[in-house]
């Protein structure tokens, strides 16, 4: 990439940190104001953009197109640390921070009346967000850019890979300033989340109350500290090691929940949710008859998780198209859609199910698991070990985070070093250094008001600035379509 987007893309993130820092009471005003605007007028249009990915991916792979290959080597990765490095850097700490909280509140706040009981309806709503669609948005950009470098041989940037469509003059220049600051935003999100969620474990631990301002800037200062010395060894030597020690700690955190627990109704409640996912997966995405939950839920819920994966689209799917080569474009479509979707499907199953039968167990219920940021910790004081499980829950937050963060720096560090896929370590460095500053203003205004947190500053942020781009895939799924076509004469 030229100097000039790098150039543009931290002068803008520079600016904003210093405009948070200096007028954080206004900022967060407006970003307020505009947000209602925003979730208002296209709220719809992001459901749309939601089930259209993943039309499009599926009718991609089960077409001709589907064959093709990414790249004439064998896959530079086995399928067990593929599936590793590309689900620890598209879900990672989320699935901590709402593995018992969400699919509790939507037990006690069911979001759809369809007839079945609540427990099915929460764990079938939570598959909805966390399924397919997140997923579609990150396979779209991991196609497109796959295809890009492993096919026609371009660089790792999106305006390389429609550098055919000369007319668009636009486009080039836009597109990669678009995908550095949606990804750098969508990033910071994540790490404001889990560090607070970090700072929130430690106070249970600690038995005081959260919302420690200098400790969460200093968890930042962590993660940001170890994503560099991960990034700066590459992928085979930092980042492929740390995502393989995060599945693994991930699966044995759920099998002592699911061995400890109620299996057999948790297989239950797995494949009976998941089934009327299925079936159900075109109302659920439309809002339609008795799957709409109505504007409110969906303004606080299904807006915001749409525009945090396509926040995070740019950096994910580049990601994961860089760990993809050698594999089919069928395999590496089904791969990301249905594999970690399953996992994350089941990860919700034990733990929410789980949770339904301690709030059971105690005849009544005072919110003990409304704090996103605490509630995993005060779910494991009713197992086993609790300082164990509550200590390895950090531990797995700080690696997730650093994983995410990790492969952030690497990818946002090729689109700088003119798409080199082993970028000079002086751009990991620098883009590290942009990522704490940022990332430093935004627990800031986190803090700016009294019943606010990062949760909620960064839910209002990322609807905003995922706009422009959920547009901007609009256009690419168009591009790509017109690119696959021009080609449908060839034999794969």
């Amino acid at each position: 990439m030229k100097n000039k987007e790098f150039s543009i893309s931290a002068s803008i993130l520079i600016l904003s940190s210093v405009l948070i820092f200096a007028f954080t009471d206004q900022f967060y005003n407006s970003i307020e104001e505009i947000s209602l605007w925003v979730r208002e007028y296209f709220g719809t249009f992001y459901l749309w953009l939601g089930l259209g990915c993943v039309v499009f991916l599926l009718m991609t792979a089960f077409s001709k197109f589907g064959r093709i290959r990414l790249g004439n080597s064998p896959p530079e990765f086995d399928r067990l640390s593929w599936i590793a490095m590309l689900y620890s850097a598209g879900m990672g700490a989320g699935i901590l921070l709402r593995a018992v909280q969400e699919p509790v509140f939507m037990l006690k706040n069911p979001p759809i009346q369809t007839g079945l009981t609540s427990e099915i309806i929460s764990l079938e709503y939570t598959f909805y967000q966390w399924g397919f669609t997140a997923w579609a948005f990150y396979g779209l950009f991991a196609l497109v850019i796959g295809y890009s470098i492993f096919v026609e041989k371009a660089n790792v940037r999106l305006s390389s890979a429609f550098k055919e469509f000369k007319k668009l003059r636009f486009l080039p220049s836009s597109i990669d300033i678009l995908t550095i600051l949606t990804t750098v935003i969508g990033l910071v999100a994540a790490i404001g989340l889990g560090t607070t969620q970090i700072e929130g474990g430690l106070s249970h631990l600690e038995s005081r109350e959260p919302g420690s301002l200098l400790l969460n800037m200093g968890l930042v200062l962590l993660i940001c500290v170890l994503a560099f010395t991960s990034a700066w060894a590459g992928v085979n030597k930092g980042i492929k090691r740390i995502s393989n020690w995060n599945i693994y700690v991930a699966i044995l955190l759920m099998l002592f929940v699911f061995l400890t627990g109620n299996m057999s109704e948790i297989l239950l409640n797995f494949i009976t949710s998941f089934y009327h996912y299925i079936i159900d997966f075109i109302p659920l995405s439309l809002a339609i008859g008795d799957y709409d939950p109505g504007v409110k839920f969906l303004t606080d819920w299904t807006y915001y998780y749409w525009a945090f994966w396509l926040a995070w689209a740019p950096f994910t799917g580049i990601f994961i198209a860089r760990i993809s080569q050698g594999r089919s474009i069928r395999e590496m479509i089904l791969g990301v859609l249905l594999i970690p979707s399953i996992g994350s499907f089941f990860w919700f199953s034990v733990f929410g199910t789980s949770a339904f039968e301690l709030i059971e167990s105690w005849n009544t219920y005072n919110n003990e698991f409304g704090n996103v940021f605490t509630s995993m910790f005060v779910f494991f004081e009713a197992y086993p070990l609790p300082v164990i499980t509550s200590i390895t829950v950090i531990i797995l937050l700080i690696s997730f985070l650093v994983t995410s963060v990790d492969s952030a720096i690497f990818v946002l560090s090729m689109f700088t070093d003119n798409g080199n896929p082993e970028p000079k370590k002086k751009y990991r460095l620098a883009w590290a250094v942009l990522i704490f500053i940022f990332c430093e203003a935004i627990i800031v205004l986190g803090q700016v008001k009294p019943n606010s947190d990062v949760l909620t500053a960064m839910q209002k942020f990322l609807i905003i600035s995922s706009l422009p781009f959920a547009f901007l895939s609009v256009l690419i799924i168009l591009l790509f379509s017109i690119k696959l076509f021009r080609r449908r004469s060839e034999k794969f």
